[in-house]
């Protein structure tokens, strides 16, 4: 297959890369909006790209006639997106809508589009597919219209639904578990909510996940998760664990104390019996994710196969 991947720099988009790579038979085009940069290995594609520019991505998508567009690019500040809310829904929104018109004119162009359990209110889980939406963030709502926007065209796809998405690569943006991290690392008292509760997702595990739900030749909407429901305080208080780093650092807090814009579901743990019925997988639970994080960190083993390094090209 001819597959092209949106948002390669970041955390899911370098898994992909990774995993998808070791497939001889599929043809890897990665994009994202900056040059290429030196994890890419010189093997795969590289298109620099911003798809919220409707003439590149018509001109990009129909040169190389992707199978399947992975679409892993969005703003994903919910904080942000609550007080930028134009640019949340031309990031989060108009990007997706662009994807579609160009794979309109392909046959059996699939998109899989990248979701969150933010499109939920946290007040009736836990969440299957078929639970209702209720977003109370303008995040939520973004990523909610995305959705709707892929279902409601004539271009096959599949909504993955994700949550707490945490790992490691190259030059990333924070994500839970490095913040959590960088904090004991400095050895000062931090606090972590109580209120929010959700699966942890190891994003190895999600990217291979997604790629089973490609080759499966699945369609519609998936809750793809690790299968145990935490609240932040205590999963980090088990990162503190498996990296062998003070407990004691860790305070509770709440939403409320800590004054964040946008509302977050206070518990939007999924259902995911849909995907392992349909890929026969399970993701990691928390301890055993985090663990292969542990040793990924301590064995510089991260992204070995996107190394420029011409040993592995």
């Amino acid at each position: 297959m001819n597959i092209m991947i949106t948002g390669a720099h970041g955390l899911l988009g370098q898994k992909l890369a990774l995993i998808t790579g070791r497939e001889t038979s599929h043809r890897l085009l990665l994009t994202d909006l900056a040059p290429r940069t030196f994890f890419i290995n010189p093997r795969f594609d590289y298109q620099q790209l911003d798809i919220t520019q409707l003439s590149d991505v018509k001109s990009l998508v129909m040169s190389f006639r992707p199978d399947v567009i992975i679409n892993t690019a969005a703003w994903t500040d919910v904080d942000g997106c609550e007080e930028d809310r134009q640019n949340a829904w031309r990031l989060n929104v108009d990007g997706v809508k662009n994807l579609i018109i160009p794979a309109r004119r392909l046959e059996h162009c699939c998109i899989v589009q990248l979701s969150s359990d933010y499109v939920f209110d946290g007040h009736s889980a836990p969440y299957d597919e078929k639970a209702r939406p209720n977003p109370l963030s303008y995040y939520g709502k973004s990523k909610l219209a995305a959705e709707n926007a892929l279902l409601s065209s004539p271009v096959d796809g599949i909504i993955v639904r994700t949550q707490v998405l945490y790992g490691t690569g190259y030059e990333l943006r924070p994500n839970f578990v490095t913040w959590v991290l960088s904090q004991l690392e400095k050895g000062m008292p931090f606090r972590v909510v109580t209120d929010q509760k959700g699966n942890p997702t190891l994003a190895d595990d999600l990217a291979y996940g997604i790629l089973k739900l490609i080759e499966r030749g699945c369609r519609g909407v998936y809750n793809v998760s690790g299968p145990e429901s935490l609240d932040r305080f205590s999963f980090a208080r088990n990162i503190a664990a498996v990296f062998a780093l003070d407990p004691s650092l860790i305070f509770p807090t709440t939403s409320g104390e800590i004054g964040q814009s946008a509302n977050r579901p206070p518990d939007s743990t999924f259902i995911t019996l849909k995907f392992e019925a349909a890929c026969n997988e399970r993701l990691s639970d928390t301890m055993s994710g985090l663990e292969r994080m542990h040793r990924q960190i301590r064995d510089g083993a991260m992204h070995t196969d996107l190394l420029s390094d011409s040993r592995f090209i």
